[in-house]
């Protein structure tokens, strides 16, 4: 099946995939590694294959999140995920577990240690992911 994404679709396909990283890289920043978080997220998106593949390699940009509070990347990137997963179920369930695999391969990616478990705060925001893209 083939899907349609308008301009707007797909920004809320990169808001959604990229903001997710953003926002565990700005949780991660208690830790002192928020850079390693957003590349290691990035680079896992850059991977990602079929219609929201070529989406998320379209362009990475997505609305400026610096220096917001984690609360707002939050307020405006949990939406996204849910939205995007919406949006890719009604036209293509197929493509929406796609998507959702590959947004939890950024997560899974970015949070991972050098030593030891995730921080309990970068738990937290796995689940608060995990919860965003399942609400559908």
């Amino acid at each position: 099946m083939a899907i349609t994404l308008t301009d707007q679709d797909k920004n809320t396909l990169r808001t959604a995939a990229y903001g997710a990283v953003t926002l565990l890289s700005a949780a991660g920043a208690v830790a002192g590694s928020p850079h390693r978080i957003a590349t290691q997220g990035s680079l896992a998106l850059t991977s990602a294959t079929g219609p929201a593949g070529y989406v998320l390699a379209e362009n990475s940009k997505i609305p400026n999140l610096n220096g917001k509070s984690v609360a707002e990347i939050a307020d405006h990137v949990l939406p996204a995920l849910t939205e995007a997963m919406t949006l890719l179920k009604n036209q293509d369930p197929t493509e929406a577990d796609n998507f959702r695999s590959t947004v939890l391969v950024a997560v899974e990616a970015a949070v991972r240690p050098k030593k030891g478990e995730p921080s309990p705060v970068m738990g937290e925001m796995v689940r608060k992911i995990t919860g965003a893209l399942d609400a559908v």
